[in-house]
């Protein structure tokens, strides 16, 4: 089936659509509270710090001391200024039970959690703690007398005992039990725990292994009253207490969340928790830009707010993250307006995080109380606040690894042009834009404008496409979904390369052109699309949410061919999200995507090469077990590229452990890439120029070396080369022995203005000999400062790299460096493909 619409992809208009697909079943109460919570501490999100990702590194450090060490730093870094003010403690705090079967916190690591909260408020700031719903066993056990109440712990269990959170053990002994809040006795049980907890002076708690969600999406384990429950016993305490619920909440029972508590939390744990060397890692913090999409019209002062986890941005490298996916992830977090609280350690908070959470520009589109809803999907995403004064915030990602070119159209916003731009980050006005923006964003970068819109502008036409109307391949079928535009949707997509699809074969196109493409899905968690036109390469729409049954929407730009085209939805690997319809809006003039990225599930893969499930890769999975050997390999055929030159190309791969790809282009010579890495289960990129002919060309990856195991592969994603006009790079001089050269890299400032923040990015040197022993390694840490750059003139910085003594002077090496200035708002690109010692 396909209906034309007028504006009805328009973001203004899916708020409206989505609203009304939650009242049509009964997922949002008519009567919420004019509150997010009944004592109105909601009204802001909430800013602090947790000491969650400190212990997932350090298992000593939650102690009373630490604790009051972090509360002390936090005086001391001018963040508190800024509104940072809550420290909370998570999980481990407690040991046993008193008479009353009220926790009691664990000694010798807290003797008196009264005085430490005592200290946190002489600080100015507020305390959190943190608790689980149900019963413990040794609280029942003990069959203690509830406070104020002739009834025992043991009279207020669900007979016969139930799962009371998703960390219980399976029955019949869960440990873990259920509370039955139909028994005397069950509320004022929980009451009596709050009441203690705010007798300490508790401002906080969050509530943990809270399901429907926690890993546990069904109703086998339903803490809805417990919630309830909590926030009942919040009201009666008489003092104001945030509420959060935890973790990876489902969606479906959103009225129960946002009558009830505070904020949600919407996806899984943002630290690796082990699997990783560091704190966290890139994977981790961009899969809540897919997830925030799913929620993006649920949040408010009047509805709470969606908790993305803890911000990891200030400890250096312990981090895991570049500076400029620090600055990204703190956009994120703002634009959508979720609580922000760091982790790690206070007392060596760095100078980055210091000066970024201290932009109150930033803080105050956090604080703005108009979550952003993103208006453009895939690898170049953008998100939109309207704070309804006249303004609007306007941000810019870049999630592939490689500086990549973003344009924005103010009519595909709503408003026809820009009166006056300021750039957030960099506190400065860059005056009035007509018709668009452009900007070139580094690898994981972004930027945030503050628009001043005039005049507003109708959405074009759009051709809806349901998902049930189109040509089923496999298992893919038509389920039933009452919150579904048609009552119904495609479900059971992907899982195997060319099958279990959905094909769209009536996709018409009054002109060759690119078009916006509105995608209605539906999943929880990390799920995405390989998706093709005409028979094309396919492209990979990465997503996530909290739902099955509620429709979430995302838009990308698609290139049709005059007349009738074909879109086929699949994936190759694994599960695709449900398909609710696709709309295709516009005239042909939206502005292409300049990167395509393909799957190493959906190449060809020979000899040992295997398909396997990946949660934090693109498209859900990674190809591995291959290399040690020449007949086992992955092969990309169809990498097409308009015209012949050089590209970037960017290769996720994932290993534990130093392990080699050779890639071959066009079946030229191998490029041996040394690879190392502390997981694999989180992908991470290295991104080298390539030479590619017009057309189709074919990569492929392996390793020939008997024991020579390649990385897992994820993708492989190509892109022009760019960069902004005012910087410009060059290798000025080689100079040194032959096995530890120092190559000095100027840059030069052709603008107007100061580069200010220069910094050399990255910088990427790798051998275009095959397997003859010589190696390059670059010795300089990145991101490194280069200082400020004045207008015409230049800074050098030398590069020392250690060569292989089998390296020769007739050896050629592929350089890619990526220099940068304000903050990611200046961008230069050196690429060179056949570059000597």
């Amino acid at each position: 089936m396909q209906t034309r619409l007028r504006g009805f992809g328009s973001f203004q208009n899916r708020k409206y659509i989505c609203s009304l697909f939650l009242a049509a079943t009964g997922l949002l109460l008519s009567h919420l509270p004019a509150q997010a919570q009944v004592n109105g501490v909601g009204q802001k999100p909430y800013l602090g710090w947790s000491t969650f990702s400190e212990q997932t590194i350090n298992g000593s450090f939650l102690t009373q001391a630490n604790v009051q060490a972090q509360s002390d730093a936090l005086a001391a870094s001018g963040l508190q200024q800024h509104g940072f003010q809550y420290i909370n403690i998570d999980s481990g705090w407690m040991s046993t039970f008193d008479a009353n079967g009220r926790p009691i916190p664990a000694a010798p690591n807290f003797p008196d959690i009264k005085a430490l909260i005592d200290h946190i408020h002489a600080n100015g700031q507020k305390a959190g703690i943190y608790w689980i719903p149900g019963i413990e066993q040794p609280a029942v056990d003990g069959n203690f007398r509830i406070l104020g109440t002739p009834y025992t712990t043991q009279q207020i269990v669900a007979i016969p005992l139930a799962q009371g959170n998703t960390f219980a053990g399976p029955l019949p002994n869960p440990f873990h039990d259920k509370i039955d809040f139909t028994k005397p006795g069950a509320q004022e049980y929980i009451n009596s725990v709050v009441d203690l907890f705010a007798s300490w002076g508790i401002d906080f708690i969050k509530l943990d292994s809270v399901a429907p969600g926690s890993d546990v999406d069904s109703l086998a384990i339903d803490n809805r009253p417990d919630v309830e429950a909590w926030s009942k016993a919040i009201a009666q305490s008489g003092r104001p207490i945030w509420l959060t619920v935890s973790w990876d909440i489902d969606q479906d029972f959103l009225s129960t969340w946002q009558q009830f508590s505070n904020a949600r939390r919407i996806d899984q744990d943002i630290e690796c928790e082990g699997r990783c060397a560091t704190l966290t890692d890139w994977p981790h913090v961009v899969l809540r830009e897919y997830e925030a999409v799913g929620w993006e019209h649920n949040a408010g002062p009047t509805m709470g707010w969606n908790d993305l986890d803890t911000l990891d941005v200030g400890d250096g490298t312990l981090d895991g993250l570049t500076q400029d996916e620090k600055q990204s992830a703190i956009t994120l977090w703002a634009m959508v307006n979720a609580p922000m609280y760091l982790g790690g350690d206070l007392t060596k908070l760095d100078s980055f995080a210091k000066s970024s959470l201290s932009n109150d520009e930033v803080i105050a589109i956090d604080q703005s109380g108009h979550p952003a809803t993103q208006v453009r999907g895939g690898f170049t995403p953008v998100w939109v606040s309207d704070t309804n004064d006249g303004y609007e915030y306007v941000a810019l990602f870049n999630l592939n690894a490689f500086p990549s070119k973003v344009t924005v159209k103010w009519s595909d916003l709503g408003f026809a042009t820009a009166a006056s731009v300021r750039d957030v980050w960099n506190q400065i006005n860059l005056g009035g834009f007509s018709n668009s923006f452009s900007t070139v964003l580094v690898g994981h970068g972004s930027r945030v404008l503050k628009v001043r819109h005039a005049g507003r502008v109708s959405e074009p036409e759009g051709t809806v496409y349901e998902g049930e109307s189109g040509t089923f391949t496999g298992t893919a079928t038509v389920s039933n979904c009452s919150a579904c535009s048609g009552g119904a949707e495609a479900g059971f997509l992907g899982g195997a390369p060319g099958t279990d699809t959905v094909t769209f074969n009536n996709v018409e196109a009054p002109r060759a052109g690119t078009y916006l493409m509105e995608v209605d899905y539906l999943t929880e968690d990390p799920r995405a699309y390989e998706y093709s036109i005409n028979g094309g390469p396919s492209a990979t729409l990465n997503l996530g949410g909290g739902s099955f049954s509620l429709p979430a929407s995302t838009t990308v730009p698609v290139t049709l061919k005059k007349g009738l085209n074909a879109i086929t939805f699949g994936n190759a690997g694994t599960f695709a999200p449900g398909l609710d319809r696709v709309i295709i809006r516009g005239n042909g003039d939206a502005i292409p995507s300049s990167s395509t990225t393909y799957e190493a599930e959906a190449a060809t893969l020979t000899g040992t090469a295997g398909v396997g499930g990946c949660s934090y890769c693109s498209g859900g999975a990674i190809v591995g077990s291959f290399g040690a050997g020449a007949g086992n390999s992955v092969t990309f055929n169809n990498v097409t590229v308009p015209d012949g030159g050089m590209y970037q190309l960017e290769v996720d791969y994932a290993t534990q452990g130093p392990r080699t790809f050779f890639a071959t282009v066009n079946n030229g010579t191998p490029i041996e890439l040394d690879l190392n890495g502390s997981t694999f289960s989180d992908p991470q990129p290295i991104v080298i120029p390539v030479q590619l002919q017009a057309g189709v060309n074919t990569i492929s990856f392996g390793n020939p070396n008997e024991g020579g195991f390649a990385p897992g592969l994820d993708n492989i994603t190509v892109a022009p080369i760019v960069g902004t006009p005012d910087l410009s790079a060059a290798v000025t001089r080689k100079a040194g022995p032959a096995d530890l050269r120092l190559w000095q890299v100027t840059l030069s400032n052709g603008g107007n203005s100061a580069a200010t923040q220069t910094l050399l990015n990255t910088f990427t040197i790798v051998p275009n000999a095959g397997n003859h022993g010589c190696k390059a390694s670059v010795l300089l840490p990145t991101p490194l400062p280069v200082g400020s750059i004045a207008p015409s003139s230049t800074r050098s910085v030398e590069v020392p790299i250690l060569f292989a003594p089998g390296c020769g002077k007739n050896d050629t090496f592929s350089v890619q460096a990526v220099f940068s200035a304000g903050n990611g708002s200046d961008v230069s690109t050196l690429a060179l493909t056949n570059e000597t010692e």
